[in-house]
């Protein structure tokens, strides 16, 4: 509908200014020079007087006021289009044509709008949500290591009391999905507690993931996911301990949580510290 719009006098939607659109109606290209009548941004109205142009071959004059009202009690919006003109004769129609033009320029603008404020969103999302990763390389077997989180989390206190002082089990049953475990830690020098969801164990592969569900976290990320993976290393004693961070944070003046992954590197060690001491 409207392949071009140039400013030539003034300033965007200052009264006096003039704008050219260049556009298409009843399937012809034309022109309209337009100076800027009103602008009430209080009640979101602009009024165009038409000067030059297609239009002036059959109207005296023509004047288009454009007037957006928030819808009540809901989203959304009124879009009010007022077509003002004086014809040069009873031969020229009415420009009904023109208002059904007004009509469908007015639903694409609202699509692009749309389409714009939801391509903010993901992209403000796509800056919150992250994914930390790292390998920790261990002497112990991935299925003892993979045990300390599952069958015995309460004894990783004692494997690294410098930093995990206490694990409770709230609800549920060790190392089964759905329960609910409470830790109490140390991270960048403050004590903490993270309450968090077992959300999946697969003793096959040596996994098990948590959800962090309350606690310090919390108050930094919406979602917070740790995963720990164990695979024995191939050719050789030992394994190797995966650790993957899958959280959103609650704004983009939340530091992503590296320093959080190097506490897991510093338990994993410990942990396999005390259970080559027990072996």
């Amino acid at each position: 509908n409207i392949q071009g719009c140039d400013l030539h006098e003034g300033d965007w939607g200052k009264v006096g200014s003039i704008v050219y659109w260049n556009y298409v109606h009843d399937g012809e290209a034309k022109v309209a020079k337009e100076r800027i009548e009103a602008v009430e941004p209080d009640k979101n109205l602009i009024t165009f007087r038409v000067i030059d142009g297609d239009l002036m071959k059959e109207y005296k004059s023509f004047l288009l006021t454009i007037q957006v009202t928030p819808k009540q009690g809901g989203p959304g919006s009124i879009v009010h289009w007022h077509l003002e003109y004086e014809k040069i004769s009873n031969e020229v129609a009415h420009p009904e044509t023109l208002l059904q033009f007004c009509v469908e320029v007015s639903k694409e603008i609202d699509e692009h709008l749309l389409a714009d404020e939801e391509e903010v969103k993901q992209t403000e999302a796509s800056s919150l949500v992250g994914k930390l990763e790292t390998d920790v390389e261990i002497k112990a077997s991935a299925e003892k290591f993979h045990h300390m989180f599952t069958g015995k989390p309460h004894h990783v206190s004692k494997a690294s009391p410098g930093n995990i002082q206490a694990c409770d089990l709230h609800e549920g049953d060790w190392g089964t999905v759905g329960s609910i475990i409470l830790w109490n830690y140390v991270h960048d020098g403050e004590p903490k507690v993270a309450k968090e969801r077992i959300e999946a164990v697969e003793p096959e592969k040596n996994l098990i993931t948590f959800r962090v569900i309350e606690g310090d976290l919390m108050k930094e990320y919406k979602s917070f996911l740790l995963t720990i993976q164990v695979t024995p290393k191939q050719g050789g004693p030992g394994s190797i301990v995966h650790w993957h961070l899958e959280y959103e944070k609650i704004s983009n003046e939340v530091a992503h949580p590296e320093t959080l992954l190097q506490f897991c590197v510093e338990v994993s060690k410990e942990i396999d510290e005390h259970l080559l001491s027990e072996e």
